[in-house]
């Protein structure tokens, strides 16, 4: 056999072998994005960046429409999620039937970050809640709003769905609260099914004005005012069980 032909053989030999061997694919799910309420007539009313001081006034406008909120915390934003006083705030939400959930930890861009500093910005996070609350949560607001399939994906192999909003009252890109009601005038003026509401805890307009606005226009409209997690008919938690022990890592 001369060599030419000895070559060709052993060519085809290894392309025949390649061709017939299994391909792994490295396949990660995408995490489901909710950019609305699926269940009809329900709001939910989301609060992002805290937990902040207006939290309490938040929590007892909503109990006085019996209104459940949401909120996503984040861990070392405003203040240290461990600290004290926040931490208090955190176990108030919950104790007083409002959902929590995660909006990561430092609220950094999660589409500039690599796979493993996503994943430092989601756990870090979620141990905290796990901690405080004893809650696990199932869902998770990216800063911003943005994100990438990377980001779904980490999501996805965190168990946990993304949530966006479907309506913005703009509080964070310095309407006045003026201009947050008029918002919330033009929206239900369209009396759309559902509504997934973006809001933040963190300004006192938007807890001392806006929202007892917000919520008595909604509460006149006929909605009802419920978690995200009720609005799309999922659990709202991986897992509950009793709050932790504040130890030597409870701490930013």
């Amino acid at each position: 056999m001369s060599t030419m032909i000895f070559q060709t053989f052993v060519a085809l030999f290894f392309a025949l072998l390649v061709s017939s061997t299994p391909v792994q694919e490295k396949r990660q799910s995408l995490a489901r994005v909710i950019t609305k309420c699926t269940v009809p007539n329900t709001v939910a009313l989301t609060f992002d960046d805290g937990p902040w001081v207006y939290l309490y006034d938040v929590s007892k406008a909503l109990r006085q429409y019996n209104a459940t909120g949401t909120f996503f915390f984040n861990g070392n934003n405003y203040g240290c999620i461990y600290d004290a006083d926040e931490a208090k705030r955190v176990l108030y939400a919950v104790q007083n039937g409002h959902m929590v959930a995660s909006h990561t930890w430092s609220h950094s861009d999660l589409t500039t970050l690599s796979w493993d500093k996503i994943h430092d910005e989601m756990w870090k996070v979620e141990q905290a809640l796990q901690k405080i609350t004893g809650r696990y949560p199932a869902f998770m607001r990216p800063p911003y709003g943005n994100y990438n399939d990377l980001v779904r994906q980490a999501s996805s192999v965190r168990g946990q769905s993304l949530v966006i909003w479907d309506f913005d009252s703009e509080d964070s890109v310095g309407a006045t609260p003026a201009e947050s009601k008029n918002l919330y005038d033009e929206l239900l003026a369209k009396h759309p099914s559902t509504i997934l509401a973006l809001n933040h805890e963190v300004y006192e307009t938007t807890a001392h004005q806006v929202l007892p606005y917000a919520l008595e226009k909604l509460s006149q409209a006929g909605y009802r005012m419920v978690s995200v997690a009720e609005c799309v008919g999922l659990p709202a938690y991986q897992s509950v069980q009793d709050p932790g022990v504040r130890d030597a890592t409870w701490h930013c």
